[in-house]
């Protein structure tokens, strides 16, 4: 004689197997446990950033070369970089001493005296 509510128990265990197989589970109410856990939201890579602070170091590295040569010594190295190959050129456009270059030194030397 086969228990009606061995049937009921085996239909159960076929959900819980079906239901864990596809990632479910469950669980107390209060427990810590899968769904308590999520994965952090992607948001996206700012790229404005990193590119103010890797453009405010360059500005700040140039002023303290130009503080520390001199402003003529700074230019002749600046018209050797630009008189280079193409790679030399680039270096030269981007080191040739801007205003804000200019007043980063100017700043340097104040804060010197």
């Amino acid at each position: 004689m086969a228990d009606l509510n061995l049937k009921d128990f085996y239909v159960r265990l076929g959900r819980i197997e079906k239901i864990r197989r596809s990632g479910g589970g469950f669980e107390a109410v209060g427990t810590l446990g899968l769904s308590s856990y999520s994965r952090a939201q992607r948001r996206n890579t700012p790229i404005f950033r990193p590119l103010l602070v890797v453009f405010l170091a360059v500005i700040g590295i140039k002023g303290i070369i130009h503080h520390q040569v001199g402003a003529e010594t700074y230019g002749a190295r600046v018209e050797a970089l630009h008189a280079g190959g193409s790679v030399d050129r680039l270096g030269a456009f981007i080191m040739q001493a801007d205003p804000l270059t200019a007043f980063v030194s100017a700043q340097i030397t104040d804060l010197m005296n």
